[in-house]
C-alpha cells in the first residue's frame, strides 16, 4: 500500500513532465489473491500484484491516452511523451470543453487490515468448510474465495488531487449433483462478514431442489427472480440506457422518454456510489465526486448519469461517472440499487399458483436495445 504523499509523488512526477495543456494522470494498484476449488478439494493458489498507469494529454482539442503497468521514472517519462504524441496525432474533437476541476471528496474508509491479510491459510479453512458440507449432503463443490485490495488515485493539471483504498472478500461456489447445480455468492468489505457454511447452504438448497428436473411446457408463467438473476437485468439496463452518451447517440430506450412512464410504478432504480450496503465508491475514474442519480423514479425516466465530456456537450455538471480515460462505453453506473417492495420472499411464493423461480441467467443478450 502506498501512503498519500508517495501517490501524490508519482502522479506530480508525471504532470512535471507534461508539455500539454491540459493533463490527467491515474493510478490503479492491484494486490489480489485468489483461492481455486474444485471436486471438493482445493487444486489452485495464486497472487498477483499490478500497477497500472495511465496518462490523458490534452492539446487544444486533441485527447490522446497512453497507459503503462510500470511507475519508474523513466517509465513514467516515456508514458507521458507517447501520450502527447498520440494527442497530436488525433483530429480535433469540436465537442470537447475540458478535464474536470477540483470539487470537495467524501471520505469513505474501505480499507480494513484484516481482509487485506486474510492469508491462504485462513482461505483454505473457509473453503474447506464449503468441501465438507457439500460432501456431507452427497455433492460435490467448486468455486473461488479472493482476497483483493486496490487503490486508486487521480490527479490533473487544474488541480485535481483524490484517492480511495479498498480491501474485498468474496467467495462464489457452485455445488452439483448428478442431474442439478445450485449457485452462491457473497462479496463484503470485512472479510468477518463472510459465512462459509451459509454460502454453503444457500447453494445446497438450490442443488438439492433442482434435481431430477422435469421439462415444463411452453407458455407463459409467473416468475420469481433471486437477488442474482436482478442484478444481471440492472447490469444491462446500465450498459444499454443509463449512460448520457448511449442517450446522445440514440441507441438509449431512455432517449425521448424523460417524464414518461416505462416501467411499473413499484419500480425506482437510482446510482448511488457513497449508498449504504454497496462497494463504495467516492468519486469516478475522472477524480470527480459521485453524485446519486435517479433513473427511473415510480416507473417514469427521469435522469441519466454523465462524465465530464457527455455533460460538457449539453452544458451540465458531471455526475461522477466515468470509465478510465480510453474507454468508449461513457459513463457508466456502477453502485446500482433497486427499491425494495413490501412483500417477503415467502409472501411472493404464496401468491404463485403456476410460476417459475429464476435464481440466476446466463449468457444474456439484449434482442432490441431501444425497447
Amino acid at each position: 500500500m502506498f501512503s498519500e504523499s508517495e501517490l501524490r509523488h508519482i502522479l506530480e512526477t508525471a504532470l512535471a513532465s507534461s508539455r500539454a495543456d491540459q493533463m490527467e494522470v491515474s493510478l490503479w494498484v492491484t494486490d489480489s489473491a485468489l483461492t481455486r476449488y474444485a471436486n471438493s478439494y482445493i487444486h489452485q493458489n495464486v497472487a498477483e500484484k499490478n500497477a497500472h498507469l495511465t496518462v490523458r494529454a490534452v492539446l487544444g482539442k486533441k485527447v490522446g491516452v497512453a497507459s503503462a503497468a510500470s511507475i519508474e521514472s523513466e517509465s513514467i517519462r516515456q508514458v507521458v511523451a507517447r501520450a502527447q504524441e498520440l494527442a497530436e496525432l488525433q483530429p480535433e474533437n469540436p465537442d470537447f470543453r475540458s478535464l474536470p476541476g477540483p470539487a470537495p471528496v467524501a471520505g469513505v474508509d474501505a480499507f480494513l487490515q484484516r481482509t487485506a491479510e486474510f492469508g491462504p491459510d485462513h482461505r483454505a479453512q473457509a473453503v474447506g468448510i464449503i468441501c465438507r458440507k457439500a460432501k456431507e449432503a452427497g455433492f460435490v463443490a467448486s468455486g473461488t474465495f479472493t482476497i483483493a485490495t486496490s487503490q486508486l488515485a487521480i490527479a490533473n493539471s487544474l488541480g485535481v488531487f483524490v484517492h480511495h483504498s479498498e480491501a474485498l472478500a468474496e467467495v462464489t461456489t457452485v455445488i452439483m449433483s448428478d442431474t442439478s447445480s445450485g449457485y452462491a455468492q457473497t462479496i463484503a468489505l470485512d472479510v468477518d462478514e463472510i459465512d462459509p457454511e451459509a454460502v454453503a447452504e444457500e447453494a445446497i438448497i438450490k442443488t438439492r431442489r433442482g434435481q431430477n428436473p422435469v421439462a415444463i411446457d411452453p407458455g407463459e408463467y409467473e416468475v420469481i427472480l433471486e437477488e442474482n438473476a436482478v442484478s444481471d437485468i440492472l447490469d444491462f439496463l446500465a450498459y444499454l440506457g443509463f449512460s448520457a452518451l448511449a442517450v446522445q447517440e440514440e441507441r438509449s430506450f431512455m432517449g425521448g422518454k424523460f417524464g414518461q412512464r416505462v416501467l411499473e410504478e413499484n419500480i425506482t432504480l437510482w446510482d448511488d456510489g457513497l449508498g449504504a450496503g454497496s462497494i463504495p465508491m467516492p468519486f469516478d475514474f475522472e477524480g470527480v465526486p459521485k453524485k446519486r442519480v435517479d433513473f427511473i423514479v415510480n416507473g417514469v425516466a427521469n435522469a441519466v448519469c454523465y462524465d465530464s465530456y457527455t455533460a460538457g456537450k449539453e452544458g451540465k455538471a458531471s455526475t461522477g461517472h466515468a470509465l478510465p480515460a480510453g474507454e468508449t462505453f461513457g459513463p457508466m453506473p456502477m453502485n446500482m440499487f433497486l427499491k425494495a417492495g413490501t412483500a417477503t420472499r415467502e409472501e411472493m411464493i404464496a401468491g404463485i399458483q403456476r410460476g417459475l423461480w429464476v435464481s440466476r441467467f446466463w449468457y444474456t443478450r439484449p434482442v432490441h436495445p431501444l425497447t
